[in-house]
């Protein structure tokens, strides 16, 4: 392992560091020696590209599904598309976290990348529109566990308190994929070809192939035995994806009071009774307790996904709100988001840079989250009536406050486990923000629908231009309510987190608590 003076700072330290030897096996108790700042931004820059591909298929494809649908001559499929890509790569997001605490970082993330790339090269090549959902499935399955494995490799390799400073590349490229996806598929596919959204993974996937092959050698392996809970894990994944089918179908495929949702609810609610007795009988279960009984984990995991929830259901439903409300045009209502999403940088940015310097770090969070939800306050009481340059200020106002809750959320809730649960215990706190982001996404669809007067069936966008401007007000009032009361509900969680002391370069994981 590289090991250098600790009183030297990172940026004063050879350069040359970064050809030295692969880090052997740490033991999980003992503090790891800190790498130098050049190798830690190589190691950031591969895992930054990996992430980039996960994030980038959630949005690449949104803009060519019509065309998808039109060349396969099936519409009514259409949806499993992206619903089967969010399933896969949801369930096994916490599995694959556990399977890097087995087995080491890099092994896991280029498994990932690979079943990722293949996953890619079926979805180009698929003749038929069922092919395109299995290969979607398969791709998912690598695309879930990119984010999470690359927010457990930087808690590897930079202790809690330096950790926010890395934070805001994180961000950019959440930033970069939710602005420039849409974009990048329509152009794809009006000017060139629909599978070119799948064919563009290859040199991407390669790149990140080969960046992650040579830099991740440079993060530790701290080596613990582990048994991988099968059953646990099967039965994680049946609930989460019942629940995940049941928000998907309510209130779109079919009414939310029918037999098949209520069948799905009661199939994930039997799943997690059979998943929370596993967890108390097996001998080491799939989700520790020590993880799932820690309160700063809890309420670290919750404060994020509350924010995370509102930032998807955001923008999916802002530019929605841009066009039928506003009147913009789709490109205009795509570059409205931006100013939203760099803010999230920006906040994230700043926040995670102060961890080095704040002791009562809780109170940036605190304080964004209360000014997103004023922000929120004007944008419910008048959606109709604000100027355009108004909304866009109250929209960046609401960006910057949720991005000064995704490192301290992170950060926490890794400062609090030992170095050899990390890979669980991110992958499991990315498992239940994009379940509570479905959640939320699936709360303000209905809002939308029954505010316009829609059922199950309808076409959302087709009903919101058809319309009347009191009904729209009406809907997005609600629309712009829930997502304060979102705020409001991980503002709580805020306030019952814990403020631990950060662990700086050398400290000593925390016991395990029990």
């Amino acid at each position: 392992m590289l090991n250098h003076e600790p009183n030297t700072p990172p940026e004063q330290r050879p350069a040359a560091a970064a050809a030295g030897p692969a880090p052997q096996a740490t033991p999980a108790g003992k503090p790891a020696a800190t790498l130098p700042h050049a190798v830690i931004m190589q190691i950031v820059a591969g895992i930054a590209l990996a992430m980039f591909l996960g994030a980038l298929d959630q949005t690449i494809v949104a803009t060519a599904l019509p065309t998808i649908g039109r060349h396969f001559g099936n519409i009514d499929d259409l949806p499993w598309v992206v619903t089967v890509y969010l399933l896969t790569g949801t369930a096994t997001t916490p599995l694959l976290g556990k399977l890097s605490d087995i087995h080491g970082r890099r092994v896991v993330m280029l498994g990932a990348i690979t079943t990722f790339i293949i996953g890619s090269i079926a979805c180009a090549l698929a003749p038929s529109m069922m092919a395109l959902i299995i290969a979607r499935g398969l791709q998912g399955l690598g695309g879930g566990g990119l984010i999470a494995l690359a927010q457990t490799i930087i808690a590897d390799i930079v202790s809690p308190r330096e950790r926010g400073r890395y934070q805001g590349y994180i961000g950019a490229v959440f930033a970069l994929s939710s602005v420039g996806g849409p974009v990048l598929g329509g152009f794809l596919t009006e000017h060139l070809d629909w599978s070119l959204i799948f064919w563009i993974n290859l040199p991407l996937g390669a790149a990140a192939l080969a960046m992650c092959w040579r830099v991740l050698k440079l993060v530790p392996f701290h080596k613990r035995e582990h048994r991988l809970d099968v059953v646990g894990a099967l039965l994680m994944m049946l609930a989460s994806v019942a629940l995940l089918l049941a928000l998907s179908w309510g209130g779109r495929l079919y009414p939310w009071v029918s037999r098949e949702i209520a069948g799905l609810f009661a199939l994930s609610v039997l799943g997690w009774l059979a998943f929370a007795w596993r967890l108390k009988t097996a001998a080491e279960p799939f989700l520790p307790l020590a993880v799932l009984g820690n309160k700063v984990v809890r309420a670290a995991a919750l404060a994020g996904a509350c924010n995370m929830a509102t930032l998807i259901g955001m923008t999916i439903f802002v530019p929605l709100y841009f066009e039928v409300v506003l009147h913009l045009s789709a490109t205009q209502s795509g570059l409205g988001l931006i100013p939203m999403m760099t803010a999230v940088v920006v906040g994230a940015t700043l926040t995670g840079r102060s961890l080095m310097r704040v002791e009562r770090y809780k109170r940036i969070p605190m304080t964004g989250t209360l000014c997103g939800i004023a922000a929120l306050v004007p944008l419910a009481i008048a959606p109709a009536g604000l100027p355009l340059p108004v909304v866009i200020l109250l929209q960046t106002a609401i960006g910057l406050s949720i991005g000064t809750v995704f490192p301290i959320s992170t950060v926490c809730m890794q400062n609090a486990v030992e170095r050899s649960q990390m890979g669980v215990a991110t992958g499991a706190a990315n498992f239940f923000r994009a379940l509570f982001s479905s959640l939320v996404v699936a709360i303000l669809g209905a809002i939308v629908l029954g505010g316009l007067g829609g059922t199950a069936g309808m076409e959302m966008e087709m009903l919101a231009r058809s319309a009347s401007a009191p009904a729209l007000e009406y809907a997005f009032r609600l629309v712009f309510m829930a997502c304060a009361a979102v705020l409001a509900l991980g503002f709580v969680f805020l306030i019952i987190l814990e403020e631990r002391p950060l662990r700086g370069p050398g400290t000593p994981p925390p016991a395990i608590e029990h």
